[in-house]
């Protein structure tokens, strides 16, 4: 299989970016969001709308709004953009890196020179009873709507990680207190409030048991927001404020129903994204200065320690408790709070988590920033672990 290092002068880097404030928006819907943020982020880039070859717009939707055809929508908020060649892309909560690796694609086959990646969300317009169901959608519902919700999905996964691995209560909620922790110095965060262990670890009024053993505290929130990226090619990238690349990447998936697993502790298809992007990348795990991991719940993180090799098999609390995974640590993991902190609007997310890193390696990401990052790596999943992205990148210029 080829990699972009083959076309050398096609090799997409990101040159700019926009980010919305994520949380219960004021903005009436998702176009309103991403036509916010994609002038910001060609601004950023600063590049005009003429120059936009081709829009990637990674919407999930699934019953939040009446709206679809969310293609078109891009050049509605934004007219100057109506006649650019569009596609909307969805990968259940992978949705955003599908669309920013169809844009990857695009310019590193040199079908296109620049590209504009968007990916938005508008969520608390709904009923609790409509955003459940179109969260359920990303799960196989034939085996899996008895569970009533995705939380109640993950809450399983924690049982059987319990049942097998002893009660990690404890675990969990380090995690939890951790990206909260974090969150406090991201302002597009949903939730900046360092909430303690004490509170993620005490099931209360305010902290509820969702989906047993899952409290709402290990659970990412409900969330509006928007995130672009401007994709381009190497050669056109010289006179660009900035220029972050990608030195490896992958995509990898499982099976969609949890019964046809071997092992669903294992989350095989992040573990083989990991593998192949890290191989890509002629790197090793002790090589990445930062880690933006998808913590849809709490109990996910955890196994995606362990699935990266941050840990053996059921030894995931090791990386917590030791500090491993602190912004002070060896590897830290969600210095920007994660979803459980940063928010969770669905199409925004990967786009999001790749802005996290690249503002981090090219020192541009204010209160949160960590000292001579040179690699960066985001993994971005849609369902449980079944699309599985992950990305090491690298600041080109």
């Amino acid at each position: 299989m080829g990699t972009f290092t083959d076309n050398p002068p096609y090799r997409p880097v990101m040159t700019g970016w926009a980010h919305s404030t994520f949380g219960k928006s004021s903005d009436p819907d998702v176009e309103t969001l991403m036509a916010g943020v994609s002038t910001q982020a060609l601004t950023h880039a600063q590049i005009d709308t003429s120059d936009v070859d081709g829009l990637f717009v990674g919407v999930f939707n699934s019953g939040f709004s009446a709206q679809g055809f969310e293609a078109g929508l891009l050049g509605s908020g934004q007219p100057a953009l109506g006649r650019t060649p569009a596609v909307r892309i969805e990968n259940a909560c992978g949705t955003g890196s599908a669309a920013l690796y169809a844009a990857l694609d695009f310019v590193g086959s040199g079908r296109g020179e620049v590209a504009l990646v968007v990916g938005g969300e508008k969520m608390t317009g709904a009923s609790n009873e409509v955003v459940n169901d179109a969260l359920l959608a990303a799960s196989y519902r034939a085996e899996e709507a008895v569970m009533g919700s995705f939380a109640g999905i993950f809450g399983s996964l924690a049982q059987q990680y319990f049942e097998r691995y002893g009660n990690h209560m404890d675990t969990l909620a380090r995690i939890a207190a951790k990206n909260h922790h974090n969150g406090v110095h991201n302002p597009y965060a949903h939730l900046r409030k360092d909430l303690g262990f004490e509170f993620c670890n005490t099931p209360s009024e305010r902290n509820p048991v969702v989906a047993d053993p899952l409290r709402r505290t290990d659970c990412s929130m409900v969330s509006d927001g928007a995130a672009a990226i401007v994709v381009m090619a190497g050669h056109r990238a010289s006179a660009a404020p900035r220029a972050v690349g990608w030195r490896g990447r992958a995509h990898a998936n499982d099976h969609l129903p949890l019964s046809r697993r071997d092992d669903v502790l294992e989350f095989a298809g992040a573990k083989e994204a990991f593998t192949r992007a890290m191989a890509e990348a002629g790197t090793v795990l002790a090589d990445l200065d930062l880690l933006e991991t998808h913590d849809c719940f709490t109990i996910a993180e955890l196994l995606e320690y362990e699935a990266f090799g941050l840990a053996e098999p059921g030894k995931g609390a090791t990386a917590i408790e030791s500090g491993f995974v602190d912004r002070d640590g060896d590897l830290p993991v969600n210095v920007s709070g994660g979803l459980k902190s940063k928010g969770h609007p669905v199409g925004a997310t990967g786009v999001s988590q790749h802005i996290m890193a690249a503002m981090q390696l090219t020192g541009e990401a204010g209160e949160m920033q960590l000292d001579d990052v040179q690699l960066a790596a985001v993994f971005n999943m849609g369902g449980a672990a079944v699309a599985n992205y992950f990305s090491v990148l690298e600041r080109a210029r």
